[in-house]
């Protein structure tokens, strides 16, 4: 029966004493700054998906809330779904045998957002400030709100959008059954492009990109020019492929299916919570009891990242090593440039 405050600027709310958390819903080129200070505010912090906009800024967002004993909870609410938490411990039982692939997939159709010349903002609008950090550039309605998302200089591109989530869940599984110390690859190749419509969208309608593991795969696969005859059966999933037996994680069904090779199959009850619901309640508990978050920001971290070598991997077009234990790419020059990014001045990152 409130009605709610209204500002201009971020940082009046962060000086609100009355204030103990705050939920971060901006593009994701402001998600860095606004996590960092928000924590050194004193506040605890749900932050959509995905956490970064490079893996620098992910390490700092971490950095930020241990140094200063936040909460901060990434919206990747399938961390907060039952039947997520039962197919990646399944997996990690060793019931499917040797575990030899992972895939993960999209399959969506994104319309065109046509050619639009650049024009005034809307009225009202601080254009300037919702930049922020990005390059200067003129205003076009095409990158302005939802459709900031097909635009480097504030996006992830589908894989850090959507991709996420199911990526996530990929994670979730080898971090049971390897430990978040060792649950990242060191080989990544990925190809895409735009290969459907001619509009303003910058980034890829599909993409493949695969994740080397050592002793096993993980597969990214993006289709954003249709969703007829999807993968397995189902737009947006996961697959988990082993010698004995491969489980199918339906994102819209809510629930998850193990096909033997002696043709049996094992389906789950489908989960009929909200996630969002869930994975909210999930922080509403954690800033009063200070535990630990289903998705952590560490948690988060980690499957933002892969998020991120895939699209490094896109933009220089070609293999990419990764040493999982410094977070770099050994002597790799150029694809060490883009372990950071630049900031357009005063909107520099915040120091830790």
């Amino acid at each position: 029966g409130k009605a709610p405050g209204y500002c201009v600027n971020y940082e009046d709310v962060l000086n609100d004493k009355e204030i103990d958390a705050v939920i971060i819903a901006t593009p994701d080129h402001w998600h860095a700054i606004q996590t960092i200070h928000a924590c050194q505010a004193g506040k605890d912090v749900y932050i959509e998906k995905p956490l970064s906009k490079s893996i620098e800024e992910g390490q700092k967002m971490r950095d930020a809330a241990r140094k200063y004993n936040r909460i901060v909870q990434v919206g990747l609410q399938r961390r907060s779904m039952n039947y997520c938490d039962s197919a990646a411990e399944y997996v990690a039982s060793g019931k499917l045998g040797k575990l030899c692939q992972i895939k993960a997939w999209m399959c969506q159709t994104r319309g065109s957002i046509g050619n639009p010349p650049d024009c005034d903002p809307p009225p009202g609008v601080d254009y300037d400030r919702w930049l922020g950090p990005a390059p200067k550039r003129p205003f076009n309605p095409m990158r302005f709100h939802y459709n900031w998302r097909f635009f480097w200089d504030y996006c992830n591109s589908e894989q850090g959008n959507q991709g996420v989530h199911m990526l996530d869940i990929c994670m979730k599984t080898v971090q049971k059954i390897r430990g978040k110390a060792n649950c990242m690859p060191t080989h990544v190749s990925g190809n895409g492009g735009i290969y459907w419509l001619t509009d303003m969208k910058e980034v890829p309608d599909t993409q493949v990109v695969t994740y080397d593991f050592s002793d096993f795969m993980l597969v990214w696969e993006l289709r954003s020019y249709g969703s007829h005859r999807p993968v397995e059966g189902s737009d947006a999933g996961i697959g988990f492929y082993g010698s004995d037996a491969a489980l199918i994680v339906n994102f819209y069904k809510k629930n998850w299916t193990v096909y033997r090779k002696d043709d049996s199959e094992e389906t789950s009850e489908s989960d009929s919570g909200n996630e969002t619901r869930l994975h909210m309640q999930n922080f509403l508990d954690c800033i009063r009891s200070r535990k630990e978050p289903n998705a952590d920001v560490e948690l988060g971290r980690l499957s933002t990242t892969i998020c991120h070598l895939g699209n490094i991997s896109y933009h220089l077009k070609r293999d990419i090593h990764f040493d999982p234990k410094t977070e770099t790419f050994g002597d790799d020059k150029d694809a060490n440039a883009m372990l950071t990014k630049e900031y357009r001045e005063p909107y520099g990152l915040p120091a830790v």
